[in-house]
């Protein structure tokens, strides 16, 4: 049975929050599933944000500078029909199925939907290990929670790549 690690991190934007969980999912020795949420680009420029199903490999757009429908987060619109299909049930699935939930991340965008933060709830509930991403600035008081409750590590571009050792010993280590 692998040790049960409950872990939160954080960090500034572009700090690598996203490429160090999926560092951490592809070394570690156990099933997981929940949602990354990664930059989308074309050419250089930031155009909005995809949503991932760690499990399966699903993909949709969480946000995007040229959706009319839903609602906005600075120039971007939440396509809440994504996150809610691929996002939020991804991490119920993980709840039930695996050992990790991953949620990437705790942020306004991720807030928006009213089905979010009981999903969060849900995994803190459960006794699965859990890995959660939070905006640095998010001042909501579920992702308050996640960093008092969690074991907090701050990810920074000098710290990103050896965290992922200190952090994989959190879950019994790597493969």
């Amino acid at each position: 049975m692998p040790i049960k690690g409950r872990v939160a991190i954080t960090g500034r934007p572009g700090v690598g929050k996203t490429t160090l969980i999926e560092r951490l999912v592809d070394c570690l020795s156990i099933s997981a599933g929940g949602m990354l949420s990664k930059e989308i680009r074309v050419c250089g420029h930031r155009v909005g944000f995809s949503l991932i199903d760690v499990a399966t490999g699903e993909e949709g757009i969480l946000a995007h500078l040229h959706h009319r429908d839903g609602p906005k987060i600075g120039r971007y619109t939440v396509d809440l029909h994504s996150l809610e299909e691929i996002g939020i049930r991804a991490v119920r699935r993980a709840i039930e199925a695996c050992d990790l939930v991953v949620i990437d991340e705790i942020a306004p965008m991720e807030l928006a939907s009213p089905a979010f933060i009981p999903a969060v709830e849900a995994a803190l509930a459960s006794d699965k290990s859990l890995l959660i991403s939070t905006h640095a600035h998010a001042d909501h008081p579920l992702a308050h929670r996640v960093r008092r409750e969690l074991s907090l590590y701050r990810v920074k571009l000098s710290n990103r790549d050896r965290l992922v050792e200190e952090i994989a010993t959190q879950f019994g280590g790597t493969d």
